[in-house]
């Protein structure tokens, strides 16, 4: 009955396993999509040495720093307009638990 008073309805265990694996998809993809346009801006496809030099370190870590903020971003401005249209109650996976 706490949806009647303003709560938000309580998910049943299967809603919240579904809700868990659509996360963890959402998840794995930005991972994928980080991995691949970092490795393909930062490291040259022949590689001269076996580690990380400093020039792709360095890429590397602006390059994740950059996605991460790009994607809280993106995912604030769709939440607010989200709630805009839907009149409240933010996302509950909008920021990937950041």
């Amino acid at each position: 009955m706490s949806f009647l008073f303003g709560g938000r309805p309580q998910l049943s265990s299967a809603e919240k396993i579904a809700a868990a694996e659509t996360e963890v998809e959402m998840v794995s993809d930005m991972f994928n999509r980080l991995s691949q346009s970092c490795t393909k801006k930062c490291i040259p496809p022949e590689y001269r040495e076996p580690d990380l030099n400093k020039g792709e370190s360095v890429c590397l870590d602006r390059c994740v720093s950059k996605f991460f903020e790009v994607n809280l971003k993106v995912s604030e401005k769709m939440q607010g307009e989200a709630a805009q249209k839907g009149g409240g109650g933010g996302g509950a996976m909008g920021g990937f638990g950041m």
